[in-house]
């Protein structure tokens, strides 16, 4: 009977393990995030996040764009070539970005011209394509679409996240023009700060390489702060074990 077994049957074996949607799920909102651990597509972050507003509008296009692709890229891993799976991968990503851009132009047009040419350039984002070479190209369609949506989701908080301290700051106002932007039914989250004007300095791009480094640096101190509280724990569900013996 062993001899029945192929090279072929192998290496199908580690796809049959389950996946461990938990792990993914802290991999993408707070271990790898695609900002604050990759640092990755900076420069969309920096260039939209004037506003909590346009942050989330271009978190939710790229969230989109990382579902679609982690879906068709895992759909159609047995058929592409290894030699040119990353011009088909781009030309799968680029697809799915043309489709999402025209949705946007037809559905939510006042967001689409504030976003402008930052739309089309999805396509570049090294996040997207990154996701599609490690993870999709390798794992089957139900975790590769989860991968996606919940990179796309962290991506979007640290947008939204960014957005936000630069718009209170900025400008004193907090999701404005949301109603406007991405319709009615976001004109509960808007709020304005009264007797504030705000600093301009955060409305511009050297306002927003400093509030990205705080919150950097933020994320740096929470890790080394959880990492020490781990290891307190062990530390103490081991010392009844020493004691024993």
């Amino acid at each position: 009977m062993a001899e029945d077994i192929t090279a072929e049957d192998i290496v199908d074996v580690p796809d049959t393990p389950r996946t461990d949607y938990r792990a993914l799920t802290k991999d993408g909102l707070w271990d790898n995030n695609v900002v604050f651990s990759q640092l990755l597509a900076l420069c969309p972050l920096l260039a939209v996040t004037g506003t909590a507003t346009n942050g989330l509008g271009m978190g939710l296009a790229s969230t989109a764009v990382l579902i679609a692709s982690g879906l068709s890229i895992s759909l159609l891993r047995n058929w592409i070539p290894p030699d040119v799976r990353i011009p088909a991968f781009v030309l799968v990503i680029a697809l799915i970005v043309t489709l999402v851009d025209m949705a946007m132009n037809a559905w939510v047009h006042e967001l689409h011209k504030v976003l402008g040419l930052f739309i089309p350039l999805i396509v570049t984002n090294c996040a997207i394509l990154g996701r599609a070479e490690i993870f999709a190209s390798k794992k089957p369609v139900a975790p590769s679409t989860y991968d996606g949506f919940i990179m796309g989701v962290g991506f979007t908080l640290a947008l939204v996240a960014l957005g936000a301290v630069r718009e209170v700051l900025g400008a004193g106002t907090l999701f404005a023009g949301a109603a406007i932007l991405l319709g009615d039914a976001f004109k509960a989250i808007e709020m304005n700060i009264p007797a504030y004007d705000g600093m301009l300095l955060f409305a511009l791009p050297p306002g927003g390489f400093m509030v990205l480094g705080f919150m950097l640096a933020g994320k740096r101190v929470v890790d080394k702060k959880m990492e020490s509280w781990r290891q307190r724990r062990v530390l103490q569900s081991d010392a009844p074990a020493c004691h024993t013996v």
